[in-house]
């Protein structure tokens, strides 16, 4: 039997590290349409042109979920197929990844797959995908990796930094002022993927290590006790460091990990921005 890890460009990971054991792993890009210019978020993608592009831009850049064939495609050659993408609330990725679901299992009813809405982004399904791999390394059958994976949704949480609002004003998300206060008082955005999948602001911290205590705060608050944390982070290591040291302060044995920020979440969290997925009890 072979498995296949299927994921959209919410996710920060180009290729999944120490596969399971008849296990491949496919990423199904989204694409941003930046001016006259269109970015696919593949794992070719040079993320700081796009950023490059985008701030110089004076129009709103605009996301494009991958089609339902594009998913369909990537199905293909497993008998055991998982899915997992961006949050629904925020893109048409889920429902064009179910829609394929559908078209495969019409042409071929004998394969397992199952759709995952991971109602969040970045470092929350960056984990996802690693529990993923370790439970199908351990041996399970789909059914088992499946419900393991359900209950494993319900104990991972994000949280988010944003030092730059540039783009949330030039979408209308923001209003110009208030984009134009974030960057003269040094203000970080703190917030959430809440359960609905949509982004909440919670606090709005003057400087960065204001930000990092109340995002370590919030961690404490919602049941973070030593698990793993995972970080997608838009070119600020300093501020990885800087949770990092706070968190195994507390909890020396935290498996902690950080990478690049996909394009797409380059583009929600902006330059200096982070993603911050970690386990709760």
């Amino acid at each position: 039997m072979t498995w296949k890890i299927v994921t959209d460009s919410g996710s920060d990971f180009r290729n999944l590290p120490n596969l399971a054991p008849d296990t491949s792993f496919e990423l199904v890009p989204l694409s941003l349409t930046i001016g006259d210019r269109v970015f696919v978020d593949s794992k070719d993608l040079d993320v700081e042109e796009m950023m490059t592009t985008m701030y110089s831009e004076n129009s709103a850049a605009l996301s494009a979920c991958p089609s339902p064939e594009a998913f369909k495609n990537s199905y293909k050659d497993s008998n055991n197929v998982i899915v997992v993408t961006i949050t629904g609330a925020l893109s048409g990725s889920n429902n064009s990844a179910q829609v394929a679901k559908k078209m495969l299992l019409e042409e071929n009813p004998n394969i397992n797959i199952h759709v995952f809405d991971s109602l969040s982004a970045g470092g929350e399904m960056d984990l996802f995908l690693l529990e993923a791999n370790r439970l199908i390394k351990q041996g399970l059958t789909f059914e088992e990796v499946i419900a393991q994976l359900e209950i494993y949704l319900t104990k991972t949480r994000l949280l988010f930094i944003l030092s730059k609002v540039d783009n949330l004003v030039k979408n209308g998300r923001l209003n110009k002022l208030i984009g134009t206060v974030v960057g003269l008082l040094n203000i970080r955005m703190v917030g959430r993927a809440s359960e609905e999948g949509k982004l909440e602001l919670l606090h709005k911290p003057r400087g960065q290590k204001k930000a990092v205590v109340a995002t370590f705060e919030e961690m404490l608050k919602s049941g973070y006790n030593g698990g793993r944390v995972m970080i997608a982070h838009s070119n600020n290591l300093k501020i990885c460091q800087q949770l990092e040291e706070k968190i195994k302060n507390k909890f020396p044995q935290a498996d902690f990990k950080t990478l690049p920020a996909s394009g797409l979440c380059s583009f929600y969290a902006e330059e200096g921005g982070i993603l911050l997925g970690y386990e709760v009890e």
